[in-house]
């Protein structure tokens, strides 16, 4: 991949560079603590001050180059023009799903590993679209499917080191683009990506396919109806264990997933707790995040796994391991309230994303599922959830019973809501400055874990549009 800049090994220290993302894919890495630079929190450049403080320099929001992307409805179109980018285990199984649309083609598809490009080449075939281009001379050959001319948007479902280079080309191209999680890793990429789309007019969305969650969006419902008060608080969280997975030579493309852990201490990724969350709290419609205050445990879990399970002469053995096995962060709003995020892949646990939400007349909890609120509940026991199904709901999980693909469903319904708004021209469910509140934790839970749970402001990516109400997640269903 083409660098912006030089990187050089560090120490896992933000702001000493990264090692070159060819050498990250490589499963032969073993560099101890290879760090990624942070760069310039929040201005936009590469080269602010040193000297001031990150929470200040992260507040401050570079000149807007372009008109708000608030509310901009995409292009009508009968034929969705896709691009793949990325056909590892994620982008493999989602585009099953791109097919399954009848209103979508996928064109071009784009993987470094030729066989897998082909693999999915032959999907689309099977599916009766024509054969799409392959993309597979090696790790820029994406740069060209992005020139395409016959593309309306591109999909990214590559390793997180791609995410923000990949979503730059696309907009540079005049596409669309959407980007597996977290969209970028660095503050001032977060800046560049939400210039890029204002300034392009083309927009850059966090594909957080968690906020179509069953739950989660019925809790979103109930949540606008009224029906936990006046709200107060909420939680979100990853807490998945991964160890097997980061140690299996198989299963990524690489060890890149587990070298991040070289290189930050923070919350790694936020986007499947904070994005439901920010829903319910109308993050960017009405409120604001405004600051958030992170801590960690000692980072004792992959070490422990790999003495119990990695041979000697493993090329894990080089790496010094940084992220918290636990980290946990507030997140302040502009109106008071509190988001509570978690993120945990390096300890036994069951899987988790907390969801919750809590207001002045109840409380929802997932995993599992409960709900107490006043007055339809009362004696302080949990309620069965699934008695507001049938009002609360949203009309995509009324529409799409049982939909197909992973997760549950949210994969499909993320796919083809999607491809309805841009089929119908509408406006998306969220947009660049949700990629970038949602993804700000991964940098500036690190800051934070490292200043000893210091606070650390998160940049106001709306430049003041945060204060207008507008839709989001809670769409209408459209008539068309």
């Amino acid at each position: 991949m083409n660098d912006a800049a030089s990187r050089t090994p560090g120490d896992g220290t933000p702001g000493d560079g990264s090692p070159s993302r060819r050498s990250v894919l490589g499963t032969s890495l073993g560099v101890a603590g290879a760090g990624l630079g942070l760069g310039a929190l929040g201005t936009g450049t590469a080269s602010a001050s040193a000297a001031t403080p990150p929470a200040e320099a992260a507040a401050e929001a570079p000149r807007r180059q372009g008109m708000t992307m608030v509310g901009v409805p995409f292009e009508r179109r009968s034929t969705v023009r896709v691009g793949i980018v990325g056909l590892g285990n994620r982008g493999g199984s989602m585009i099953d799903l791109f097919l399954a649309q009848p209103a979508c083609r996928v064109v071009a598809v784009c993987d470094p590993v030729r066989a897998k490009a082909e693999q999915a080449a032959a999907k689309v075939v099977k599916a009766g679209q024509p054969a799409p281009a392959i993309y597979a001379s090696g790790e820029d050959d994406y740069e060209n499917l992005c020139k395409r001319g016959d593309i309306d948007f591109v999909y990214v479902a590559t390793p997180w080191d791609f995410h923000f280079e990949m979503a730059k080309t696309a907009m540079l191209n005049g596409k669309h683009v959407g980007v597996e999680c977290p969209v970028a890793m660095r503050l001032d990429e977060l800046w560049e990506l939400v210039n890029l789309s204002e300034r392009t007019r083309r927009h850059c969305m966090q594909l957080e396919n968690c906020c179509y969650g069953k739950n989660e969006m019925r809790v979103l419902r109930m949540a606008h109806a009224g029906k936990f008060g006046d709200l107060l608080h909420a939680a979100g969280a990853y807490n998945h264990d991964l160890r097997g997975l980061m140690f299996d030579p198989d299963y990524y493309e690489g060890p890149w997933r587990r070298l991040w852990h070289t290189r930050l201490r923070g919350d790694l990724y936020p986007n499947h707790g904070f994005g439901p969350t920010a829903n319910y709290m109308d993050i960017n419609r009405g409120d604001r995040a405004v600051s958030i205050v992170s801590v960690g445990s000692p980072a004792l879990g992959l070490a422990e796994y790999r003495k119990e399970h990695m041979p000697p002469g493993d090329p894990s053995w080089k790496e010094t391991y940084i992220e918290s096995d636990r980290t946990i962060s507030l997140v302040q709003t502009a109106k008071g309230r509190v988001i509570r995020l978690e993120h945990d892949v390096s300890t036994p646990h069951p899987y988790s994303r907390i969801n919750s939400l809590g207001g002045t007349r109840g409380v929802f909890e997932d995993y599992p599922a409960r709900i107490y609120i006043e007055p339809d509940h009362t004696n302080d026991q949990w309620a069965d959830f699934g008695k507001y199904a049938a009002e609360f709901d949203h009309w995509l999980w009324k529409e799409h019973a049982n939909p197909p693909g992973g997760h549950g469903g949210m994969d499909y319904l993320l796919v083809f809501r999607l491809i309805q708004c841009m089929r119908l021209g509408l406006v998306p469910d969220f947009d660049v400055y949700d990629a970038a509140v949602w993804t700000a934790p991964v940098p500036l839970s690190h800051l934070s874990v490292k200043a000893k749970g210091a606070p650390m402001q998160i940049p106001d990516f709306t430049r003041g549009e945060w204060k207008k109400s507008r839709p989001g997640m809670d769409s209408a269903k459209p008539t068309a």
